[in-house]
Order: structure tokens, then C-alpha cells, then sequence
């Protein structure tokens, strides 16, 4: 269902809040005009985010709610959440969280702050969540200066969780001058690796042609992250047999003709893989894996310097690699950012489940001061991470 008729007004913008699959479907013409003159990200875009919901776990517990600012005919605005509900509480988080690296709104250059704001106190007056937390927001979101308006019907404030992105930018002319800048011990390591992968065969690394068939290396890396995923503990449905969550999602960026696929390859056979995309001018990194029979070899690093390479040879400005702070991107990275997160109450249930979350994060503090504050989530207020 969609509440366009009871939120119009005589004149000036039109407010709509979309939740219904079928309503989605419709909108796409008039999201893919305003993804492709706001330069949005294609985690805001409308093929990501409708991939994201044709193909999620748990549908039963989960529910769009798409806020549109229209102009006549023009759509000006997107917020584009959905609602959890996780242990009996209904969370309102961003539509394909758990597979998106930075959460924001979409709107027009010079989008009207006014209207925008109506349709946040909106979506928070009608009723269907009981907190808000939105997260993996950069410095210079959009969504930032609009959610904290003061006098919303539910107002957001700071949260203490973070997450680290790194990123990789410099003044090199080619990739082996960055090579070559890199320390002596890096630099022994990677050749290292690639000669202990030569022992057993030739040892390539390459970028996928458009035209090659996706299936079998996407078959691939699912059956290596589940090996990984479930040795450290670990889960993620984008990579659960017969989901169809990855495939999904990469045809989208193929679509939209944004796709990377790297790959390294010994003696025939994937030994790692980078599956990654280009917007403005950048190389982001979404999922890389590799062969743990090929460990010795460290050929996640290989590929990895191998990539970074080719970007800066072929005229990009920046590798991102995306969410996480984990210590391989920081080995490499020159730069960082923090991204941070809102919460809101709307309701007395989502009050109390925020108490409970703030009294557990100041006790780990005091227990554990140097625990990352990605891994403090608690599992009543937020779902865990995707673990790519």
C-alpha cells in the first residue's frame, strides 16, 4: 500500500510513502532519473536496493518504507528505508543495510530542506517502527543535517557506533610507482607470494571481460566465504547456499555497467577474487576473497596490490575500500573515514531498548575500553554486520 492520496496537498510538493513491492516497481522510470542527476551511489539506487528486496532472508519480519518528495511529474526526493523487526523491536534502518556500505538519502542538487523534512516527520508520525538507527553515514551526508532537525517528530542524535572506511589515494603517475613507495617488507611479501603460487602453475591476474559468464565465479567465491564465514564464526546470507542475495546484486552492477571483477588465477584455477565497482572516479571494493589451500601464498594481498595498481594506471583518483576496519585495508590505506550512525525513539519500547543498549555500552567500556565499537552492537537493537 501507498499513502501518496493521503499525503498530497493542493500545491507544492507532494509527499508518498511507499510499501508496497508493487509501488516500487512503478517508481523505477522516475528513481532512476533522480539517481542518475544526483550522481548517487548505487547503494541508493533503485535496481540495488529492489535486487536487495526480491532476494533478502526473513521477508517475513521485514517491511518497505520509501519516503518520495514529488515535483508535478519530477521526484525530487528518496528515503529510502525499511523496517526490522529483531527480537520484538521494530527498527527503522536503511533499505539493504546489511549489504550496503554508506546509508544516505537521494535528492536533486539544491533539493528543497523544507520539504524533506516534512516527509521525515511523516514517515515518523505514521507509527510502523519503534526506532530509528541509521548508520554508515560519511562526513558529508545528505541525510546528516536533515535528520537531527531539531523539532522532528522524532528526533536523532549521535550514536556511539562507528565504522572505519579506508582508502587508498596519492599523487602516483603509474602503478608501479606506488608499488615501489610501498616498504621493503611489503614489497618482499608480494613477490614472495606470487613465486610460492608460480611453483604450482602459471599465475595470472586479470579483469573479467563484460561478456563472461558470472556464475561460476560467483559460485565460487560463495563457497569460499562460507568456508571462511563459518571458521571465524561467522554469518552472512548474501553468501548462503541457493541464495540468490550475490547474484543479484552483481547483475545490478553489471547492468548499470559499473562492475569489476579481478581475479588471480594459478594454473587455471581461481585462487582469489575482488568483485568491485567504479563511481566517480574511484575503485570500490564489495567482496574479495581467496583460496585457503592457497594461504601460504597470501593471494588475497596479491590481487589486492595487483588491483590497486591497475586503478591508478587506468586514471582513477582513489581505491575505497568500503566498510570495515580490518587490518589488510589498513596495511595499504592512505587516508580513512569515519562513518558514523543515528538513533531515535519513536515509542516507549524503542526508549527502553535504547536505555538497555546505552547501559551495555558504557559496562563493555569499563570491561573492555579497546573493543572496536563495530562489534558492540547489541542484537536487540541492530542486526551484525554483513561480513564480506
Amino acid at each position: 500500500m501507498s499513502v501518496a492520496a493521503r499525503l498530497a496537498t493542493a500545491d507544492g510538493p507532494r509527499l508518498e510513502i511507499v510499501t508496497s513491492e508493487e509501488r516500487l516497481a512503478a517508481i523505477a522510470p522516475a528513481w532512476n532519473a533522480l539517481w542518475r542527476e544526483a550522481d548517487g551511489l548505487v547503494f541508493q539506487s533503485h535496481g540495488w536496493i529492489s535486487a536487495w528486496w526480491r532476494t533478502t532472508s526473513g521477508r517475513e519480519r521485514r517491511n518497505l518504507l520509501i519516503g518520495l518528495v514529488w515535483n508535478g511529474e519530477v521526484l525530487e526526493t528518496i528515503m529510502p528505508f525499511a523496517v526490522n523487526r529483531r527480537r520484538g523491536v521494530r527498527i527503522l534502518e536503511w533499505a539493504a543495510k546489511d549489504h550496503s556500505d554508506y546509508g544516505d538519502l537521494l535528492a536533486l542538487p539544491g533539493w528543497k530542506r523544507d520539504a524533506a523534512a516534512a516527509l521525515w516527520r511523516e514517515i515518523a508520525r505514521q507509527g510502523s517502527f519503534d526506532m530509528a538507527y541509521l548508520n554508515r553515514l560519511l562526513p558529508d551526508a545528505a541525510a546528516r543535517e536533515l535528520l537531527a532537525t531539531p523539532g522532528a517528530a522524532i528526533g536523532l542524535r549521535p550514536n556511539h557506533r562507528s565504522e572505519i572506511n579506508y582508502r587508498v589515494a596519492g599523487p602516483w603517475s603509474s602503478g608501479s610507482q606506488w608499488f615501489e613507495q610501498q616498504s621493503k617488507k611489503t614489497r618482499q611479501n608480494y613477490r614472495r607470494g606470487r613465486k610460492f603460487m608460480e611453483e604450482t602453475g602459471e599465475l595470472r591476474f586479470r579483469l573479467m571481460e563484460p561478456d563472461e559468464p558470472l556464475q561460476p565465479v560467483l559460485a565460487r567465491v560463495a563457497a569460499l566465504k562460507r568456508k571462511w564465514l563459518e571458521r571465524h564464526g561467522h554469518a552472512s546470507d548474501l553468501f548462503d547456499e541457493g541464495s540468490h542475495a550475490l547474484p543479484a546484486l552483481v547483475e545490478e552492477m553489471a547492468r548499470l555497467g559499473i562492475l569489476h571483477v579481478f581475479v588471480l588465477e594459478c594454473a587455471g584455477d581461481v585462487v582469489a577474487v575482488s568483485i568491485n565497482l567504479v563511481q566517480r572516479d574511484r575503485m570500490m571494493a564489495f567482496v574479495t576473497t581467496y583460496d585457503p589451500e592457497f594461504e601460504r601464498g597470501s593471494p588475497g594481498m596479491v590481487l589486492m596490490m595487483d588491483y590497486i595498481q591497475w586503478s591508478i594506471d587506468h586514471g582513477l583518483r582513489m581505491v575505497d575500500f568500503l566498510c570495515g576496519g580490518e587490518d589488510f585495508k589498513r596495511r595499504f590505506a592512505t587516508r580513512s573515514e569515519t562513518l558514523g550512525s543515528f538513533v531515535g525513539a519513536r515509542t516507549l519500547l524503542g526508549r527502553l531498548a535504547l536505555l538497555a543498549d546505552g547501559a551495555g555500552h558504557a559496562l563493555r567500556s569499563r570491561n573492555a575500553p579497546s573493543q572496536p565499537p563495530a562489534e558492540e552492537l547489541a542484537e536487540a537493537v541492530a542486526p551484525a554486520r554483513s561480513h564480506r
